[in-house]
């Protein structure tokens, strides 16, 4: 069963942070497509008001423009919300190792503001993105639950201290959370620009207007990419998710992997173009596979993804090609 399935009743309010990046604004319009409302939240320092603005004429949809970096606009938000979908952190590895102290700040501090806002204020469920950088440098495909590496980055060390204090707030303080280790998630609405741009939507549009696309590395390291969404379907069935499962954090993938450069070559032979990447450095902080073992996703969340990759590359090709 996908997500179009899973019933809410129609008073049931969501408060989606990060709403204005690529998985919030998808998580948002899901919701509201069930009729259910949304509450959501966003400082606009990395989301963009466009994905947002498609929302702003219905009645069940609110935007806080806020900074969950401030416990006090965490608390507001949270006020007669049913269920807490937390996207909102900065992104980037890269990015990570050259603003340490802010992603602590942000990735860190926010997420616990976020926490202790949601159980003051008797939220039902607290769902959030963690990543699938907290495996560092474990070895080992696939990649499963209890069995990490040493991280490799500020950023991934932030998604770490999120699921232990999410973990906690289980323990201690009665609220469930359930942590959602996303696996190189691309579709409709990822950012193709600037430096820290995921793969796909930034080949895509270099492609698209007669660009050379730089895969970084020898384009041989493989990744689990997971279309946006199989991401819906599991944080709305984390929301329904039995108490026996919360505490916990679950690989959510489709549980493929696929080589960069394969997908390189897929993507220009669907754009018809002929073009041969450069080549460039490995990105620091990078590992170099990855795949996700989705059992435990399977069994305690009835996560079952009904996009495979090659689904989802060709509705993301669709997309892009009619907004790009």
């Amino acid at each position: 069963m996908g997500y179009r399935e899973l019933e809410f009743p129609k008073d049931t309010t969501f408060l989606v942070t990060g709403a204005a990046g690529f998985i919030g604004s998808n998580l948002c319009e899901a919701i509201l497509e069930k009729g259910c409302k949304v509450k959501a939240l966003d400082d606009l320092s990395t989301g963009k008001q466009a994905n947002v603005d498609l929302f702003a004429d219905n009645p069940d949809y609110t935007f806080i423009k806020g900074d969950i970096k401030d416990p006090q606009t965490c608390m507001d938000a949270c006020e007669g919300v049913d269920y807490v979908l937390h996207q909102a952190a900065w992104g980037s590895v890269p990015r990570s190792l050259e603003m340490p102290q802010f992603y602590c700040e942000n990735n860190i501090d926010g997420t616990l503001n976020m926490l202790e806002a949601a159980r003051q204020k008797g939220v039902k469920k607290f769902v959030y993105a963690s990543s699938s950088s907290v495996y560092g440098d474990e070895p080992n495909l696939p990649k499963t639950e209890g069995r990490e590496g040493n991280l490799l980055s500020p950023y991934a060390l932030t998604k770490r201290c999120d699921e232990e204090w999410a973990k906690l707030y289980t323990k201690f303080y009665g609220l469930d959370t359930y942590g959602m280790r996303y696996f190189n998630v691309f579709g409709r609405r990822q950012d193709p620009d600037g430096a820290y741009a995921a793969v796909i939507p930034k080949f895509l549009k270099q492609l698209m207007h007669g660009e050379v696309p730089t895969i970084n590395g020898d384009g041989k390291q493989s990744r689990d990419f997971t279309y946006i969404d199989n991401v819906i379907e599991a944080n709305l069935k984390a929301c329904l998710a039995p108490h026996e499962a919360a505490g916990e954090a679950f690989n959510i993938a489709y549980g493929g992997r696929e080589y960069l450069i394969d997908i390189y070559h897929g993507l220009t032979k669907a754009l018809g173009v002929n073009v041969e990447p450069n080549f460039g450095p490995d990105r620091k902080g990078d590992i170099k596979h990855s795949n996700a073992d989705i059992s435990k996703a399977r069994k305690l969340l009835g996560y079952d993804p009904d996009y495979s990759f090659e689904d989802g590359i060709k509705l993301a090709i669709e997309w892009y090609k009619e907004n790009l």
